[in-house]
This record gives structure tokens, sequence and C-alpha cells, in this order.
């Protein structure tokens, strides 16, 4: 578990440009769709709970170069081409976490943000509720830290100081408590987690 871990990330790898209506046109490497304003591409967001309703967050590696050392959501990523967007998120909620889980669709939106002069985020973001039972083990290149943490306190912790928290966590948890959470607390599995 300890052992050295392939990187699961690269500024060349290719993201899937998309149009308005999440429709493909194209695609560019990483690096290019994050710079200056930043090119429309497709991403998702995955927000896991534990059985105890708890959602699991995590803090971005300080290597990031947008974000670093911000919480943010589960897991948050690009689908290659040729892959659905779920699979996508299965796929790097194991990489990233070392977990295994079930994904359900929320919703989809588009959001722009900027990182002072280091880049932006310019994305149609799917989104995704799962949950897990299994413990964490976080890739080091992707995460600094991570902790389950109950609704009610992130929704505090927003509030308080916003300013730790990506801008696509708090736009994504803005709506998940106003249209989803009462669901997602309803469906959580019987036993398991902590």
């Amino acid at each position: 578990m300890t052992a050295a871990r392939q990187p699961v990330s690269s500024p060349t790898e290719s993201l899937i440009l998309v149009d308005d209506a999440d429709r493909e046109i194209g695609t560019c490497s990483k690096a290019e769709c994050h710079e200056g304003d930043g090119l429309l591409h497709r991403a998702f967001s995955v927000f896991l709970f534990n059985s105890k309703g708890k959602l699991l967050i995590q803090q971005r590696s300080a290597t990031k170069p947008l974000w670093p050392l911000y919480w943010a959501n589960s897991c948050c990523s690009h689908p290659h081409e040729f892959e659905t967007v779920e699979d996508a998120g299965r796929r790097r909620v194991h990489e990233e976490l070392n977990l295994e889980c079930d994904l359900s669709f929320l919703y989809k939106f588009k959001y722009q943000a900027k990182f002072g002069n280091a880049g932006a985020e310019h994305e149609l973001c799917h989104v995704f509720a799962g949950y897990t039972s299994d413990d964490v083990v976080a890739h080091p290149d992707e995460v600094a830290d991570w902790r389950f943490i109950d609704p009610d306190e992130l929704t505090g912790e927003i509030a308080t100081d916003g300013s730790r928290f990506t801008p696509w966590l708090k736009l994504e948890w803005k709506r998940i408590q106003a249209e989803f959470l009462n669901e997602i607390l309803t469906g959580l599995p019987a036993s398991g987690g902590s």
C-alpha cells in the first residue's frame, strides 16, 4: 500500500473540447486548456459519502498549478477520448483514492474561474454522487490531505472561510444541498464506512 504509485495525470494529456451543449468539437492538451481564460472542456466532479452520511473531501496537492492546497470535493478530473464520463469518474476515484464505487449522475453545468495569472478552469462539468466503505489511500501527487466531514459542517466552513475551498466545490455544493442532498443521504447503505 505504501509503495510508489504511478503518476495519474500529465499536462500533456488530451482533454475533450466541447461547445455549450456538451458536443465534442476537438481535443487539446490539459496545459493549453487551462491557460489564460481557459478553453471549454469536459470534466467531472465526484462527491463520495460514507454510511454515516459524511462527505469525503480532499486537499489538492501543493504541486497543482491551479488551486494548490485548496479543499475540493472527493475527486474531480477529465474523461479521456472515447471514455464515458461515468467510467472516467470511477477510474479517477480509484487512481487518486484507491476506492471502488458506483456513481449516480446528478447534473451538469458550465463554469469558468480564474486563478490569478496562473490560468483558469473553463469546464462543462458532470456532477456525480456515490458511496464508499473502503479505506482511502490517497495518491501523493494528487492529494495533500483528506477527511470525511458532516454536510452541515462543510456548509459552515464554506460560510466562515470560503477562500480555502475551490470555486467549483462551492458552486456544486450549493446546488447539491438545495436539490440532491436529502435523496443522497436517504439512499445511504445500511453499514460500512467510518
